[in-house]
């Protein structure tokens, strides 16, 4: 078994990048990283892009999602998908985690 093993990765300490926001890198390696956001009620995820492919699960809350010209609720057990360079950002209608993928990894976080 390698030296470095990423089923077993450890993550990185938990960071707050907004009021009411956890982030908390749980695997990566250079194609792939996941990542979750721990959200109180009320808390947001500004409007962004970036050129990384997204996928969100929604592991437990609500949110109020938009992406591009759509809004969106999600809520445990909804999943989606997120485009390169998609202006997107949600509300946490409900505190609850999201967990999401990045292809590749997004180096900002590390």
């Amino acid at each position: 078994m390698p030296a470095s093993n990423p089923i077993n990765s450890p993550g990185l300490p938990p960071a707050h990048p907004d009021q009411g926001v956890t982030r908390q890198v749980l695997a990566e390696l250079p194609e792939m990283m996941m990542v979750s956001f721990r959200f109180d009620t009320g808390a947001e995820g500004a409007l962004h892009s970036h050129p990384h492919v997204q996928s969100t699960h929604c592991r437990s809350g609500r949110f109020r999602f938009t992406l591009g010209d759509d809004t969106f609720d999600v809520q445990a057990g909804d999943s989606f998908l997120i485009p390169s360079d998609i202006e997107h950002g949600c509300v946490c209608v409900e505190a609850g985690e999201l967990i999401d993928c990045f292809a590749p990894r997004r180096d900002d976080f590390l």
